[in-house]
């Protein structure tokens, strides 16, 4: 890769690399978070891995935490005051290029980025590789909490960015929205028991399978451009269409949201309650194999 490619793949706006964040780290209005959450099978404690260690400056995103705690599905977006009044105590507010990380490489950072885009705030970007390259080029982390000052923030709300299952019931019978699932194959084929129980197996009707590692190279960062298309391409994803992302509970459905921000496709949101929802429900109907 030549200079000039590496250099315009950070975009503060979608996918920023270590080198770009390393020189940013003083930076007086950039803002870190740590958006660390593993499934609930993983046997691992985000906060409890923040609290060792953490890029230095970072604040801690409890995805789990922040959501609606009026619905019963897993993390489901916050609304707006909770996010304005979470993100107030955390110091971020108006005016910050906040950086959005986790301990995996991407797997729930874009779930927080897509959280801010939601609300509205489009200055903010995932850490690309996230704190395993960050590691492993010796790079600083401290585990210190870091000073806070409280800062305003003005939040509007996007719609269009989230869809509910009516309205995904009723892309995947018109297919005006393209469904694209980001589970591994063995269970959007329905061949893997899910790791929630009492969710049937298999997947929305009409729907594509793009599993989110697809989207990731071998050292954990996100494939170029041309790499992104293509796997996009060899699933059937018409990328001319707007795009429906889904998952097990919405969090690495957004790793399919900054993907398709990353190509500059314009219209794409995610099923908020995703599988965790559809697969509760008798009366949606299912999919099992290819079909």
């Amino acid at each position: 890769m030549n200079e000039g490619s590496t250099m315009a793949k950070d975009d503060p706006k979608t996918l920023v690399s270590t080198d770009w964040l390393a020189q940013h780290l003083n930076d007086p209005d950039l803002r870190i978070i740590d958006a660390s959450w593993h499934m609930p099978d993983a046997g691992r404690d985000g906060q409890a891995e923040y609290d060792e260690a953490h890029i230095p400056g970072a604040r801690f995103f409890d995805i789990d935490e922040i959501s609606d705690a009026r619905s019963d599905l897993p993390h489901m977006a916050p609304p707006v005051e909770k996010f304005m009044s979470r993100m107030r105590a955390k110091g971020i507010g108006d005016g910050h290029q906040v950086v959005v990380y986790d301990s995996n490489g991407i797997f729930s950072a874009p779930r927080v980025w897509w959280t801010f885009r939601l609300m509205g705030k489009t200055d903010v970007a995932v850490l690309d590789g996230g704190l395993p390259k960050w590691l492993a080029e010796g790079r600083p982390t401290e585990d210190m909490p870091p000073v806070i000052r409280d800062r305003h923030m003005t939040v509007s709300r996007q719609a269009d960015m989230v869809k509910d299952v009516t309205q995904v019931a009723a892309a995947a019978k018109l297919g005006d929205w393209q469904i694209v699932d980001a589970r591994s194959a063995a269970r959007f084929k329905g061949e893997a028991p899910e790791p929630r129980e009492g969710l049937r197996s298999g997947h929305i009707p009409n729907s594509r399978n793009v599993p989110f590692t697809d989207l990731l190279d071998a050292d954990g960062t996100m494939k170029d451009e041309d790499g992104l298309k293509a796997v996009f391409e060899a699933a059937g994803v018409d990328l001319a269409k707007p795009v429906i992302s889904s998952c097990g509970s919405g969090v690495t459905a957004a790793i399919i949201d900054l993907a398709l921000a990353r190509l500059g496709h314009p219209r794409h949101a995610i099923y908020d309650g995703s599988w965790a929802e559809w697969g509760m429900y008798n009366d949606l109907k299912i999919a099992t194999g290819d079909a």
